[in-house]
């Protein structure tokens, strides 16, 4: 297949264009802005590799400039999604660019493959978090969406707009929700990577609330490779689930970074709590397991690669806490941590 790949410098994407590129014969164009969160570096892998390099193109650009992705659409056979704003704190803040790129982009994308002259398989990577907390049970693909962060609410128009442009115009179209992700590669605002890069420099962990947030884990080459079989194998039309069946409190993610660099619990501190915080998310991952894919890298093993990875990778995680990450942090945590009690 020739794929359109958006977003594919940012953590999940990139994972998905080394991951693909390695066990098919694809050719990848990569559509990334290069904002905060997308970084080229994450593809040095693969422009580092003569066997890969060759069927991958880069283009800097924004999913929502129709003058760029039309052409890009034109000349392939899917287009896989990835681009987003994606942290909650960061929506929080400023929701703007969530719906530019969530809303906005997601339009301009859809358009692009509706004009195309030629058949265009559509992938729209989603999130767990548009169905809201989920208290107890777990979520299928036929629940109602209740997104309750400004992040989870543009993914969640985006899937509206999805799913109406295939009613309306019989687009191929797929979505894929995945399960809470962490690896290698992840932008150190994220919990996990922000936990191991700050236990490392004996700073302070700010937890959240009482840290019991349960969440599912995925380790990510597991949704790079989820999304690329529901890419191949997903009905059209159709939302799949990549649950990881991996649930841990964020007290409990945070004992164990701690337990594998062997630091001392006294660096956690409880901060106040961010607003409308959902307390769990927990998915049925039956609907894609039936059709035949199943995750298979536990949660102990996938933190184990992490914190390895993390630890020998400190030049591509100490340049991005820096410059404009200062700014961020103190905004963020600044007077949090001066509010902070012991965890």
């Amino acid at each position: 297949m020739k794929l359109l790949v958006t977003g594919g410098a940012g953590f999940i994407g990139s994972a998905f264009v080394r991951r693909r590129l390695a066990q098919t014969a694809d050719e990848i164009v990569v559509l990334d802005k290069l904002t905060y969160s997308g970084n080229r570096a994450n593809l040095a892998e693969v422009e580092a590799n003569p066997d890969l390099s060759g069927r991958m193109r880069f283009v800097l650009g924004d999913i929502a400039d129709a003058g760029l992705v039309e052409p890009l659409v034109a000349q392939v056979d899917g287009v896989v999604n990835f681009a987003a704003e994606s942290h909650v704190d960061r929506s929080i803040l400023d929701a703007q660019a969530f719906l530019h790129t969530g809303v906005i982009g997601v339009h301009v994308l859809l358009e692009a493959v509706r004009s195309a002259d030629r058949p265009v398989r559509f992938v729209q990577v989603s999130t767990d978090e548009v169905y809201g907390a989920m208290e107890q049970g777990l979520s299928t693909e036929g629940d109602r969406l209740a997104p309750r962060s400004p992040y989870a609410a543009a993914k969640a128009c985006g899937e509206l707009l999805v799913n109406a442009f295939r009613t309306t115009h019989d687009l191929d179209v797929v979505m894929t929700r995945g399960a809470n992700t962490y690896g290698p590669y992840q932008h150190p605002e994220k919990l996990i990577p922000l936990f191991i890069t700050n236990a490392m420099d004996d700073q302070q962990l700010p937890l959240y609330g009482d840290g019991l947030q349960t969440r599912d884990w995925m380790f990510v080459d597991d949704h790079a490779d989820g999304i690329g079989f529901v890419l191949d194998h997903g009905l059209a039309g159709e939302a799949y689930n990549l649950a990881a069946g991996q649930l841990r409190t964020n007290r409990a993610v945070t004992e164990a970074i701690l337990a594998g660099l062997d630091k001392p619990w006294e660096l956690v501190r409880r901060v106040p709590d961010r607003p409308g915080h959902d307390r769990r998310y927990a998915m049925d991952g039956a609907k894609v397991d039936a059709l035949g894919w199943q995750p298979t890298i536990a949660f102990d093993d996938g933190l184990r690669r992490t914190l390895e990875w993390y630890a020998t990778r400190s030049d591509w995680w100490r340049r991005l806490k820096s410059g404009e990450w200062d700014a961020y942090y103190r905004t963020q945590y600044g007077t949090r941590l001066a509010d902070s009690v012991s965890a």
